[in-house]
């Protein structure tokens, strides 16, 4: 019974609004490269709209995170939300377009392409629902202000099962919705429907979670500048809420304690994961021979057991053990599957990904509970902002990188993750170790006096 006490608390909201939005993201994976080969790309296309996300995503997640520090977590919820809906709209639009031919090209490097209207119109949406794409961060920020240090560890574990939820269903929603007469336009639709809904549910259900903004009434968008009009209570002794949250550029956040490890440890787990998801589909599909349903399959078991682990587990070890053993567990596991990743059997690929998915289970939300634990509430947005930048940055880099030491390395690609995993590992017991021995002195000190 424990792990349903959440649908009695506040954090409800959130967690379904966080499964809304990562189910209309991921209905979308299975289908996107058929859209584009449609409208004239090919791979290389593909690949350049895929980093287009995460490219604008670093660039707007901090500022949208400064910005619900300064206006609320809701209203910022909102317009990114508004600008997803946005997107998918230009999605729809795009199968209306006529296929105008706007340049082509058949080189060695890109291959052979003709970008289309309809391309350009795909890349606008992408670029679009990147630079507002900084839901995730903004509802970390959320569920920090509403988390107590008892129940933070089980709030991001259930956030995280949220997530993983949505990428179970999503895909499969996705299959099932492309073979019927519209094609691959009804699970646009439906993404576009999910994301309308997301808007309502904030509108409605979520309460504003920022303890120093006070919503002043303005309901809808009936004024834009009303829309974004707060009031603020004195909350952090003689420092004003505006002046609090202009402080809060990178460099100032960068000196807070631990946050450069933190930040460090967020790039290096995006790094890692980035070099499985670039080389995964290709080992499955050259080196395994599997189909695309076998690799569905496989990656649709690991958000199963990550949704068991995130959910229940986590929910039964909060408060029992710490954040730190958490991830020092996690890390020691998803080292260990990224080196089994190399060999290629399917009973080692099938125990490969079962640890690969307890240990990212126990990691990342641990780490994110961690890092929701720095600074005030009036810092949150920025923090996990630029958080989720450092993510941003390490998946353009780590996916582009993978493909290309995948085609060179192949399966030792596995091992290069293994050891990134196996650094974490490292710089986590330093830091801890460090952080016990300076307490330990503390209390010397206090004992000598």
């Amino acid at each position: 019974m424990r792990f349903f006490n959440f649908l009695n608390k506040n954090i409800f909201p959130i967690l379904l609004v966080n499964f809304i939005g990562i189910l209309g993201y991921s209905i979308v994976i299975p289908i996107l490269i058929f859209i584009v080969t449609d409208l004239g790309g090919n791979g290389f296309i593909y690949g350049i709209l895929g980093a287009m996300y995460p490219f604008f995503q670093l660039i707007g997640a901090p500022i949208l995170g400064r910005l619900s520090d300064r206006i609320g977590r809701k209203k910022v919820l909102i317009v990114s939300q508004v600008g997803t809906f946005i997107a998918w709209a230009l999605f729809l639009l795009a199968f209306i377009l006529p296929k105008t031919t706007l340049w082509s090209s058949n080189s060695n490097i890109t291959g052979s392409y003709i970008m289309t209207l309809p391309l350009i119109l795909l890349f606008i949406a992408r670029i679009f629902d990147g630079f507002t794409g900084g839901n995730v961060s903004v509802a970390n920020a959320y569920l920090s202000d509403v988390s107590t240090d008892e129940d933070r560890d089980k709030n991001f574990g259930m956030m995280g099962a949220s997530t993983s939820l949505g990428f179970v269903l999503g895909p499969a929603f996705a299959g099932v919705l492309a073979s019927t007469f519209l094609g691959e336009a009804l699970p646009i639709i439906l993404a576009a429907f999910i994301s309308l809904i997301a808007i309502f549910v904030i509108i409605i259900r979520l309460p504003e979670s920022n303890p120093c903004v006070v919503d002043t009434g303005a309901k809808g968008f009936r004024s834009f500048r009303r829309f974004f009009q707060v009031e603020h209570k004195e909350c952090y002794g003689g420092e004003s809420l505006e002046e609090s949250a202009s402080s809060n550029t990178f460099w100032n956040i960068l000196k807070l304690e631990n946050i450069p490890l933190l930040y460090t440890i967020y790039f290096l787990t995006f790094l890692g994961f980035s070099l499985f998801y670039a080389g995964l589909p290709i080992y499955a599909s050259s080196i395994l021979q599997w189909t695309s349903i076998e690799l569905g399959i496989f990656l649709a078991y690991s958000s199963v057991i990550m949704i068991l682990v995130q959910g229940p587990l986590l929910s039964s070890l909060s408060g029992k053990i710490s954040s730190v053993t958490c991830i020092v567990i996690g890390t020691v596991l998803l080292a260990l599957s990224f080196y089994l990743l190399s060999i290629s059997n399917i009973y080692v690929m099938y125990l490969a990904i079962t640890l690969l998915s307890v240990g990212n289970g126990l990691m990342w939300p641990s780490f994110l509970a961690l890092l929701s634990k720095v600074g005030n509430h009036q810092m949150q947005g920025a923090i996990q902002g630029y958080g989720n930048s450092m993510g941003s940055f390490a998946s353009i880099f780590g996916l582009v990188l993978g493909g290309i030491l995948f085609e060179t390395i192949q399966v030792a690609v596995f091992k290069i993750g293994s050891s990134i995993f196996i650094l974490i590992f490292l710089l986590v017991m330093v830091n801890h170790l460090k952080t016990r021995r300076n307490v330990s002195k503390q209390k010397t000190s206090v004992t000598t006096v």
